[in-house]
């Protein structure tokens, strides 16, 4: 299933950047099948690529947000607090020889380093899709996004459980506190609800209350 997937994406990429890109498609592939991811993998590309195509109308570029959704974790390392820079990095240096111009290349690496905090300023339509795909897991169904933590927390294994507890709780109330956690129409209609029911529950059982 798994190799099959990787086939999948591969066919995504080359519509969008041509049979000639192959190589860069497998390259992006090889860098989300790492061992040591957990959730930064295929899965979540795929996952990310369907819900961007749910939520297509409402991007203004959307060849530029499902470039920036292969590059947006094609560098993850679990030690370094600048993935996302490095993911920009590495699509300004490879997207040039694809024969992207220069405006769309500044767009992409842009969207890439918006997933560092997803935050799309107001009126960013591609800001906002992309931010929705890359945070639609929040509202998954309970044993999905079950494994969802669970994958997240495989990959910071190396943490004691207390630091990771106090750190994962912090990104969650940063989450929380957002007056909007997704910016499409579809998104805060389809999502909103049931990612803050998910994440006032992990809360919960990171804190030990009972709220």
């Amino acid at each position: 299933m798994g190799r099959n997937l990787d086939a999948e994406l591969l066919d995504r990429w080359t519509e969008l950047a041509g049979a000639a890109a192959r190589e860069v498609g497998e390259d992006l592939v090889r860098r989300y099948r790492e061992p040591h991811r957990r959730y930064h993998t295929v899965e979540h590309l795929a996952a990310m690529l369907a819900v961007i195509d749910d939520l297509a109308a409402d991007a203004a570029d959307i060849e530029a947000v499902r470039y920036a959704a292969f590059f947006h974790d094609a560098v993850y390392s679990v030690e370094g607090g600048d993935n996302e820079e490095a993911s920009a990095e590495l699509a300004e240096s490879t997207l040039p020889a694809l024969g992207l111009n220069p405006d769309s290349v500044s767009e992409v690496a842009r969207l890439v380093r918006l997933t560092a905090g997803h935050h799309p300023a107001p009126g960013d339509r591609n800001g906002a899709v992309l931010c929705d795909a890359d945070l639609a897991i929040l509202a998954a169904p309970e044993p999905a996004y079950a494994a969802y933590t669970a994958a997240v927390r495989a990959e910071y294994a190396h943490v004691p459980l207390d630091l990771f507890r106090a750190g994962r709780a912090a990104v969650l109330r940063g989450l929380v506190d957002q007056p909007h956690l997704f910016r499409t129409p579809i998104g805060q209609s389809r999502y909103d609800e049931l990612a803050r029911a998910n994440l006032a529950a992990e809360l919960a059982t990171l804190t030990g209350s009972a709220d």
